[in-house]
Parts: C-alpha cells; sequence; structure tokens
C-alpha cells in the first residue's frame, strides 16, 4: 500500500493538462504525478522539469536518455522507475536487442561505444558514494559533447529524486508498466516488489 493515496487523474485541471505529456511517453499519467498533486505546484514542476530534460538537444537519443533512466533506477534498486524507464525506452524506439539485452550493456554489440560510456556515466553517477572519476570522464568526452553530456546528467538527476520519490512512496505501480517490466526485465530478477 502506498505511502499516500494519489488523486484522481481530474483533481487539478492545469496537472491534468501538463500531465498529457506522460500519455506518450508511458501511455498512461503515472501515480507518482497523481501523488505529487496533492501539492499541485509540486505536481507542475516536476512535469515542466521532465518535459526540459527529456527534450532532445544533440545526440542523445529519446530511446538512450529512457536506457540511462533505467540503469541510473537500476543502480537505486527502484523498480517502479526501473519499469518506466524500459517502457518508455520501448516506446522512443530502443531496438529491440537493446531491451533484451540492457543488464549486458557493457559486453553486449547491441550498444555502442558511445552508448556504454553514457550508461557507464549513469551507473557511476547514480551509487553512493558517487563513481564519476577520471576514467568515466575521459571515456565520456571521447564520445559527447559538453551540452551532451548536460542532457545526461539531467536524466540522472531527474530520475534520482523519482527513485527516492516512488520508492518511499511506494508508488503503486500501472499494468502498462509492469507488462514492460515483465517482459524485458524480469529475467535479471525484475519484480514488481512494494509497488503492488
Amino acid at each position: 500500500m502506498p505511502l499516500v493515496q494519489p488523486l484522481s487523474p481530474d483533481h487539478d485541471k492545469k496537472t491534468k493538462e501538463l500531465a498529457e505529456f506522460f500519455n506518450e511517453t508511458l501511455g498512461f499519467c503515472p501515480n507518482s504525478v497523481l501523488t505529487m498533486q496533492i501539492r499541485p505546484e509540486i505536481a507542475r514542476s516536476f512535469i515542466n522539469l521532465n518535459k526540459a530534460v527529456m527534450a532532445n538537444h544533440g545526440r542523445v537519443t529519446s530511446a538512450l536518455k529512457r536506457l540511462i533512466a533505467w540503469v541510473s533506477s537500476n543502480a537505486t534498486g527502484c523498480r517502479y522507475c526501473q519499469a518506466h524507464a524500459i517502457r518508455a525506452a520501448e516506446r522512443y524506439g530502443a531496438s529491440n536487442e537493446q531491451l533484451e539485452h540492457i543488464w549486458d550493456y557493457k559486453t553486449h554489440p547491441a550498444f555502442s561505444e558511445a552508448e556504454r560510456a553514457a550508461l557507464d556515466f549513469a551507473l557511476a553517477a547514480s551509487v553512493i558514494p558517487n563513481q564519476v572519476n577520471d576514467t568515466i570522464q575521459k571515456h565520456l568526452h571521447e564520445h559527447w559533447n559538453e551540452g551532451e553530456i548536460v542532457e545526461m546528467l539531467g536524466v540522472i538527476s531527474l530520475f534520482g529524486y523519482l527513485n527516492r520519490w516512488n520508492d518511499s512512496m511506494g508508488t503503486t505501480l500501472e499494468e502498462g508498466a509492469i507488462e514492460s517490466g515483465e517482459e524485458h526485465l524480469a529475467k535479471g530478477g525484475w519484480e514488481v516488489g512494494k509497488h503492488v
């Protein structure tokens, strides 16, 4: 049972309008946003931040941003965000091979060296204590420019917020996200856990 029950999607008109963004990314409005709207300014600010972070300005594709979110969420253990990230990666065109082998991104040929550098950065930046070191930095700069690195860290930081929100809240996972988690992540040990 969640710490706080989500409100109806119709509770706050402005939040509902902003939350239409998630119909594209996930196919539904996340329960996390429906809980945030208990304080509508939090929900609205979060949605606007999410839109800004996930906008594409360079070569960091929408699919790669969602794979970065998955690696970050996997590092922190948030099963809710893992399912959301893999569902969004699927919807934004990550290859089936990448979705099926996300656990093995370091060695699987479905991932380029540039993608590995981005995903290694996501992992190193998401653990505590932070593991971003000279090696990670050098590898990242071999493949990505500063603007693209800022975009990646935006995703990692956004999901740091979401990981803490959803794991602490025990946010109930939506059916579509459960389906994507079971399809792509269950073989690696993923389960719904406390997000029932």
